[in-house]
């Protein structure tokens, strides 16, 4: 999935409020003041307040609902993650409690048989290599790229969402989502003849933004959700 329903789903699913406690809040003034150098994101901070990234518990849970997903609304998303978490009894499940569910249950709840597998892939990943959140967030993000893209199913505009709406990374970017694309055109009058040339506008735009990128990507995608 490269994003092209980020604003109908996975910036509102992962953005809610979530039904776990998170573990860490952080209210970041340091980057709306390194943000406010680029004239266009200034005008987004003060006209959006601050964000602030939240550091989640259950990383497999988070990737398992990513998956579910994918290329559905938001409200359609939502019903089926819930009926994906009334399959446990305590919300939460792990890889194990997962993978005891059969298919046919999985698929009684709306799943397609595309996404039961990439569910197992993703618990059959984090037991084979004894994952456990405290190891992954010990671990830098291009580490991070670089293992949980070994998971069929698992791309890296996946991992993107992960990095920043579960594992409070300050410092990434998604220049292959549509919803960033579309902002930032918008915003920056872009032009470009393809798109490696837009992708090449789009980073050297985005560096002047590090290490505070996450930060001015909710931004751009709260731009598109207010229009």
């Amino acid at each position: 999935m490269n994003g092209s329903k980020i604003i109908g789903t996975v910036f509102h699913q992962m953005n809610e409020t979530s039904k776990q406690k998170p573990v860490t809040c952080n209210t970041n003034v340091p980057y709306r003041k390194h943000l406010s150098k680029d004239k266009v994101l200034k005008n987004l901070i003060k006209a959006h307040g601050p964000h602030e990234l939240e550091l989640k518990n259950n990383v497999l849970l988070a990737l398992c609902r990513s998956i579910i997903g994918q290329q559905l609304s938001t409200k359609v998303a939502r019903v089926i993650f819930d009926r994906f978490l009334s399959l446990f009894k305590n919300k939460n499940p792990k890889a194990t409690d997962i993978l005891a569910i059969p298919v046919e249950t999985l698929r009684g709840i709306g799943l397609s048989n595309a996404k039961v597998a990439y569910v197992k892939n993703v618990c059959e990943f984090f037991i084979a290599n004894k994952l456990t959140d405290s190891k992954l967030h010990q671990m830098n993000d291009e580490d991070l790229f670089e293992l949980f893209t070994q998971i069929k199913g698992v791309g890296r505009w996946t991992v993107e969402m992960i990095l920043m709406f579960t594992m409070a990374r300050e410092d990434v970017f998604s220049p292959g989502d549509l919803g960033i694309q579309k902002a930032m055109v918008d915003l920056y009058k872009i032009e470009y003849s393809n798109p490696r040339d837009l992708h090449k506008k789009m980073m050297a735009l985005s560096e002047s933004w590090s290490p505070y990128r996450s930060f001015a990507c909710w931004h751009l995608w709260r731009h598109l959700d207010g229009k």
